[in-house]
């Protein structure tokens, strides 16, 4: 299994990405060794998740999460997903 999550970050803007441990991946992301995006906008906190079969189908989902707007990612995140 496959995640994709959205994180906000300690200065309101959103992070999308992709994990296999997805507990892991946040404790990387509050710990600095998470992108480089967030390392200057610790800390992050999940707002949004989802999972998915495969890597494959979890990086054509985050790349389509990364098109929408702001306010479709937390109209998202609000619904909340499987």
């Amino acid at each position: 299994m496959w995640y994709v999550y959205i994180v906000r970050c300690a200065d309101r803007t959103l992070y999308t990405g992709v994990a296999r441990d997805l507990s892991a991946r946040l404790a990387a992301h509050n710990a600095g060794r998470g992108a480089k995006y967030t390392r200057a906008r610790l800390p992050v906190k999940l707002i949004y998740q989802e999972t998915v079969e495969n890597r494959s189908v979890a990086q054509r989902r985050e790349h389509a999460i990364k098109r929408l707007s702001r306010a479709e990612k937390r109209a998202l995140a609000k619904r909340g997903a499987s």
